[in-house]
């Protein structure tokens, strides 16, 4: 299925491509522009820790820990 980008007076296709194409690295560079552009998942959101895992008996982290306006904890879980 085509996504579009509407622009001006123009609908145009976006094209498709991967993230090898655009010379990206999946984890780390998805994570790190979703961590500067939080709004787009979560509005009104500030980002407040990366990878957290600083609790009792925890093996796993969580990619970005959030707290949005009305101090509600926001989790960002990137998956494949």
């Amino acid at each position: 299925m085509p996504i579009y980008e509407f622009a001006s007076e123009e609908i145009r296709p976006l094209l498709r491509t991967t993230f090898s194409q655009m010379q990206l690295q999946e984890r780390r560079d998805l994570q790190r522009l979703l961590r500067a552009n939080i709004s787009v998942v979560a509005p009104d959101t500030l980002v407040i820790a990366e990878e957290f895992g600083d609790w009792d008996e925890s093996r796993r982290r969580i990619d970005l820990l959030g707290i949005d306006r009305d101090a509600n904890l926001v989790v960002v879980e990137l998956k494949r």
